[in-house]
This record gives structure tokens, sequence and C-alpha cells, in this order.
């Protein structure tokens, strides 16, 4: 590889030792980067006491105006029950794994930066060229896999043996569930949930709030998807889905539908439109929606990647 220009402080090394605090393992990493998640943020792990995560710019960091590098960075996460003023000084590695001759290329900050508040980012706005990581003779990315890893060190050096793996899905299949909701001009409940259906290996329902959800939107029909089993999804997990939501027009067939994007995890597994339709839109061409009181609601769910513990 040539030889970049290198920040102040950092140095560019092999080694044939893997990372002590974080390995994440993506497949399938051209769908991360056709899908224009940037960036993707890996979950948190543990180094030197603290709270830290990766993230990666598949496409460059555009921000900094970088278009022809991977980008990458070290976060510090979970900072808010420490005290005020603090700050912490580490040096860290971050990792991309040559699978062709098994042995790391690294960037390393051996100077040690310093995080707090108002600064809880370092790391690579030129990581790695893109035209060197697509070339599978460098062994970078084969078979459409790649590694990145990542070792940071505070005042002293705490293993957490953890990670995670991407999983992106290649031709992500969509599914469509509709949801006949019976005597919809009479409901007088503040939530109804549709009932389960599957898509992408998931449970899934639609939530329904005929008054809006809160009091901001108490003049709009709601509209929700959420995980019908959030419980039962390990912390780590992570679920990156496409989903539209629709209430059906029985008559011209221009339905209302509103499509979102959006990461459901066991503590985050509700996403939708508080304002989906006003009451007064839809009472005006009800003759449109409802069909003997009913009211037909879909969701179209296409599930893009999982993240899963490593």
């Amino acid at each position: 590889m040539a030889n970049p220009i290198l920040p102040d402080g950092a140095s560019r090394s092999i080694s044939d030792t893997p990372p002590n605090h974080y390995t994440m393992n993506i497949q399938l990493f051209s769908q991360l980067a056709k899908n224009k998640i940037e960036p993707y943020h890996s979950n948190d792990f543990k180094a030197g006491g603290y709270k830290w995560k990766l993230l990666v710019y598949p496409n460059g960091n555009k921000d900094k105006g970088i278009t022809d590098h991977i980008s990458a960075y070290l976060v510090m996460t979970q900072v808010e029950s420490l005290i005020p003023g603090w700050e912490v000084r580490a040096t860290f590695r971050l990792f991309l794994l040559d699978q062709n001759n098994d042995n790391y290329f690294t960037f390393e900050d051996f100077e040690g930066k310093r995080f707090h508040r108002m600064k809880l980012q370092w790391g690579f706005d030129k990581f790695i060229p893109l035209s060197i990581f697509n070339d599978p003779q460098e062994g970078y990315l084969v078979n459409d896999t790649c590694v990145f890893g990542a070792d940071v060190y505070v005042t002293r050096e705490k293993h957490t043996g953890k990670g995670e793996i991407l999983s992106m899905i290649k031709d992500a299949i969509s599914y469509k569930h509709t949801w006949n909701v019976n005597n919809f001009p009479t409901l007088t409940v503040k939530c109804r949930d549709s009932e389960p259906f599957n898509a992408g290996h998931q449970t899934w329902k639609i939530q329904l709030y005929p008054k809006g959800k809160d009091s901001e939107s108490s003049n709009f029909i709601s509209l929700f998807l959420a995980l019908a089993e959030p419980e039962k999804l390990s912390p780590p997990t992570k679920i990156y889905a496409e989903f539209t939501l629709r209430i059906l027009d029985l008559k011209h067939r221009v339905h209302i539908s509103e499509t979102v994007n959006y990461w459901f995890t066991a503590t985050n597994f509700v996403r939708g439109c508080p304002r989906f339709t006003s009451v007064g839109n839809f009472n005006s061409q009800a003759d449109r929606f409802l069909w003997k009181n009913s009211c037909f609601v879909e969701a179209e769910v296409t599930v893009h990647g999982v993240v899963n513990a490593l």
C-alpha cells in the first residue's frame, strides 16, 4: 500500500496481533455501502473502564470532503454519568484484517488524544483508499466480507472480549401484512395492536392510535411498526429495517403512505409516524378508506441487516 500522509501523532503498521478490545465482522459490505448507512455505529464496548464505539464511513466522511477513502473513528459513549469537567486521554489503534496474509493493517494514535464532552470522537478521515480496499488482491475485502477492530488504552488496559457481527442481506425480500381494523369509526381505545406477523425472521405488529399518540398529535391518526417480542432480543442485537405504512384507498388506490428506515433494538423497538394523516382528512374522504366500517392498514417490511454478538 502506498504511504499515506499521516495525521500528527499517528503511525501506520502491519501487525500479526488481532484486536484485544473489539472486533467487527461485516458481511456483504457492498450492501452496507449501497444503503448509504453513513456512518455505521458499532455497539458499545468497554476498555480502560470507559465505553467506546467504532464509526465507519463505507463511502468516506462527506462532511470532511472525503470520497475516495474509508473513514474510521473511535467515539467515547455513555458519558452522562461522568462527573463535570472530566477528561480522558487515550491512545488507540484501529485495525483492518488482511485476509490474504492473515495480518492486520493498523492505524495507531501513539501520542494520545484528549476525550471530553466537547470532543468525544477521534480517528482517521483517510483510513484506507477505497481503490485499495475494494481490490481483492489486497485482501481487505474478500467475498464481500471485511473485519475491523479497535484497541483503546487509558491508564490501564481491560480486555472485554466483546464483539459483533453485522450481516447485511443481499436482495432482501419485502413482506406485506394487511390488517383489517373493524369498527374503525367507533374505536374508543387509545391504541390498538394488529395481530403479530413475521418479516425477515422477526415478529412484528402494527400499532394504531385513532386519535393520536399524544397531545401534540391528538388531531391525527398515528401509525407505528413495532417488534412484537423485543424482550427476546439480546442487548447487542440490532435490526435494520425499511418499512412502509399505508392506509389503503379502496376506491381510487391512492393510498396514504409513509416510508421509514430504522435500527430496531430491545430498548428502541417502535418507530413510525405520530402524524400519519389528520383525522379531518380521513373523515372527509371516508368513502375511500372505509368498507362496512372497516379500515385496511398495511405494513410492508424489508430487513436489510442484522447485528448480533460475535
